[in-house]
Parts: C-alpha cells; sequence; structure tokens
C-alpha cells in the first residue's frame, strides 16, 4: 500500500531519515521518530548506500493521466456553480448524468457515469438531497402549533 503524502512529500521524509541515521540514531529509533516501519527506514538505508540520494528521490504514482486539465476544472466548477439552469436543464439540480453531458460539450471529453462523483468529490463538492417541502407550507403556523397546541395534546407521563 503507498503511503499518503505526494512524493515530495515522502521524499524529504527519506532525506529526513537519511540525516537522523547520519547523526548517529539507529534505524529503530529513526521509524518511531517519522512513524513509519523500521524496515522501511533499513530499505531506504540501503538505497541510499547503493545509489546515492538518487534513491531517495520521489517516484511520481504511475496512473492513467487526467482526462480534464486543471484549467478545465475550474472552468467546470465556474459552470456548475451558475447552476444547471444556466446549462439549459429544466430543474435546478446537477445529477451524474447531467455533469457528464456537461463536460462532453464544454470539452469533448467522455467520462463514465460512475465516476463523476469521485470528480466532483475531488473538487470539493458533495452529494446533497433536495428537501422535499410544500409550496403552500406555512413557517408560521408550524411554529405556532409546535409551541401552543402540541404541548396542549401531547400525553403527559402519569405524575
Amino acid at each position: 500500500m503507498r503511503p499518503h503524502g505526494s512524493p515530495k512529500d515522502l521524499e524529504h521524509r527519506r532525506q529526513h531519515a537519511m540525516e537522523l541515521l547520519h547523526k548517529g540514531y539507529e534505524p529503530v529509533d529513526v521509524a518511531a521518530i517519522l512513524g513509519v516501519d523500521r524496515r522501511s527506514v533499513r530499505r531506504w538505508k540501503a538505497s541510499f548506500h547503493t545509489k546515492g540520494e538518487k534513491g531517495l528521490h520521489a517516484i511520481p504514482a504511475s496512473g492513467r493521466p487526467p482526462k480534464l486539465k486543471t484549467k478545465d476544472l475550474k472552468k467546470l466548477e465556474k459552470a456548475l456553480l451558475k447552476g444547471s439552469k444556466a446549462a439549459g436543464f429544466p430543474t435546478d439540480l446537477w445529477t451524474c448524468p447531467r455533469v457528464t453531458h456537461l463536460i462532453y460539450t464544454m470539452f469533448g471529453v467522455h467520462y463514465h457515469v460512475d465516476h463523476i462523483s469521485r470528480l466532483l468529490h475531488s473538487l470539493g463538492w458533495s452529494p446533497q438531497k433536495p428537501e422535499r417541502r410544500a409550496v403552500e407550507r406555512d413557517e408560521e403556523a408550524i411554529r405556532q402549533w409546535v409551541k401552543v397546541d402540541w404541548p396542549r395534546i401531547k400525553k403527559k407521563p402519569p405524575g
């Protein structure tokens, strides 16, 4: 399992481990200080001895490059903030299929609907469900009922 942190953060941690080892700390102590396994410290030490400073360098995580660039994601977020009605949909509710359609029309990039939630989450968006409330709802009448009528009709415990 890949540890948490950017490649640069992980590289910095490995370099810090080497500094501590050069100061005379034991690998077990370095592991405790950095919060890593002692075997990792020994592996970093061996890599440093065989490859030198290059043995500690950051290795970017491999994987498929993103379909949308950072500037495209910013444009997408601006379009999302305008609302789905501004994008031509009948209601002001964003759904994954609607976002997929928006991405395709804006950038010509196809995303599968199942992956849109992950994309939105990376932008800081979270799923929301609209509250279903009647148009005729009278908030003042409800507050009055809860304050006056509800205590009057509520069963009181035998006392």
